[in-house]
């Protein structure tokens, strides 16, 4: 399995600055078999912690986030992976303020198997809940149901939601072809770039759906005019190195959707 990461500990994150509210945000990929029971089998997987301090008039590009990203190398590494998601869950759950995904309930269903630990259980159980939640559960909101009042269009696709708010979320990596084929092209012939599309296109969801829900719940916003998702990816991701583990970031096509470097975020603490 590979993972890569910004935190020292994945089951450790850093203590939060004073006055901020975390933001956790799941995003799970699977290959679907609709013919037999649980057939369908998570391959990659990313979460993503967003500091924020309400209120503040500091630019959503000086506020790093952690991350962490997880994808098989081979499909037998189904069940680690969704044991190594439960443990990340976990860790969610114990240190976020709110914790979010975009259909999350799916997510946590296609994490739901043998394989998975009870915190899978206890986030499903906290989504069913979210709008009457228990006195010690963590904040839940689901973007595609919950951020509603935001929206007047009908579609609830993420890329949808994303344009109506003025996030940019172009997304490069489907660009004549499909999430199952760059999958196929990984396990079939190793091709490390189809899988190093999917996972900052996984990372991408995470971080919008991050962005979505801190709008919903107010405790952020954006410029009028918009903001670029791809480029608070780079600002982060190229700080941490990760081009080494991806080199998409620096292929020209994504470099593309890029404008001038934002000043240098800080490194999460």
């Amino acid at each position: 399995m590979i993972v890569t990461t910004n935190l020292p500990d994945p089951l450790r994150l850093p203590g939060r600055r004073t006055g901020t509210v975390r933001v956790a945000s799941l995003d799970a990929e699977w290959t679907k078999n609709r013919r037999i029971k649980n057939g369908n089998k998570v391959f990659c997987y990313s979460l993503v912690w967003l500091d924020l301090r309400p209120g503040d008039e500091q630019p959503l590009t000086a506020a790093p986030f952690h991350y962490l990203s997880a994808y098989v190398e081979e499909t037998e590494e189904a069940a680690a992976l969704v044991q190594h998601a439960a443990r990340t869950v976990r860790a969610a759950l114990d240190t976020s303020d709110l914790l979010t995904g975009h259909q999350l309930c799916a997510d946590l269903a296609v994490l739901n198997t043998e394989h998975a630990t009870d915190e899978v259980t206890r986030a499903r159980e906290v989504w069913h809940r979210r709008r009457a939640p228990a006195e010690d559960d963590v904040r839940l909101l689901d973007t595609r149901y919950d951020a509603g009042h935001l929206l007047t269009d009908r579609s609830r696709r993420l890329v949808d939601v994303c344009t109506e708010l003025g996030l940019d979320v172009t997304q490069p990596e489907l660009r004549g072809t499909s999430m199952t084929a760059l999958h196929r092209r990984w396990l079939e012939k190793g091709d490390p770039q189809a899988r190093e599309r999917i996972s900052v296109l996984n990372l991408r969801h995470s971080l919008s759906t991050a962005l979505v829900a801190a709008r919903a719940e107010q405790i952020t916003a954006w410029p009028t005019a918009g903001l670029n998702v791809n480029q608070l990816l780079a600002d982060q991701l190229l700080a941490d190195r990760a081009d080494e583990a991806w080199p998409w970031l620096n292929s020209p096509t994504f470099t593309g959707l890029l404008g001038e470097p934002c000043p240098s975020a800080p490194a999460p603490s």
